[in-house]
């Protein structure tokens, strides 16, 4: 460990998983299950509104917090899903990611939860990727970031934007490791029994999905 991760697995961290009616269920829980390994992070289900918020396949999460009534986060977490198309023009989600990205060390999208981001600017001028099945549409919407297409994850700063569904699980063990070091993200890797991809170029949906060279 370098005294940076020494220091961020000393303190308390505070993750705000952000939920919209249809969101994708692994896109929210896979991340999930590789963030709540670590016994120094809270999670909080944050929506616009209290109650319970349905996911694309069915079942639904209770909300923590409100938009209105939230804590301030150091890591944030977006998903994908069906309801991004709704989202991506909703007030009350782009004025909340406007004040809450900036104010957060990292930030996280997964699938088309990029293009959410997106919608907000924040995302303008940055390295990001997006869900490959979905990609040409999600791209169309805003031209202004400069989308990669082959890629598992993408960092650049502290935004980390996915591919795919379960490629969410690759980029929360690679802002795992950025934080608080790669032996605990490998540790992470094993608890949960799963083969982390370790690149971020690792990448066959891109060629199967006709936007690169197979």
């Amino acid at each position: 460990m370098t005294a940076k991760t020494e220091e961020a697995a000393e303190r308390r961290w505070r993750l705000g998983a952000i939920v919209y009616d249809r969101f994708e269920l692994l896109d929210l829980f896979g991340p999930l299950e590789m963030f709540g390994m670590l016994p120094q992070l809270d999670i909080t289900i944050v929506a616009e509104r209290a109650g319970s918020v349905a996911s694309t396949q069915g079942p639904a999460v209770e909300v923590d917090a409100t938009f209105e009534d939230a804590p301030a986060f150091d890591l944030l977490l977006l998903p994908g899903g069906i309801g991004c198309r709704e989202e991506a023009t909703n007030e009350a989600m782009r004025a909340f990611l406007g004040e809450r990205v900036p104010a957060a060390e990292l930030t996280t999208t997964v699938c088309t939860g990029s293009m959410i981001l997106a919608a907000t600017g924040l995302l303008d001028g940055r390295r990001a990727t997006s869900n490959k099945l979905a990609f040409e549409w999600v791209t169309e919407q805003r031209e202004a970031v400069d989308w990669v297409p082959e890629a598992r994850w993408v960092e650049d700063g502290d935004i980390f934007t996915s591919s795919g569904v379960a490629a969410g699980i690759d980029m929360s063990l690679a802002a795992i490791a950025r934080l608080f070091g790669a032996e605990t993200a490998e540790r992470v890797a094993d608890l949960t029994e799963y083969e982390w991809h370790r690149e971020a170029s690792w990448d066959p949906f891109a060629a199967k999905n006709g936007l690169v060279a197979s």
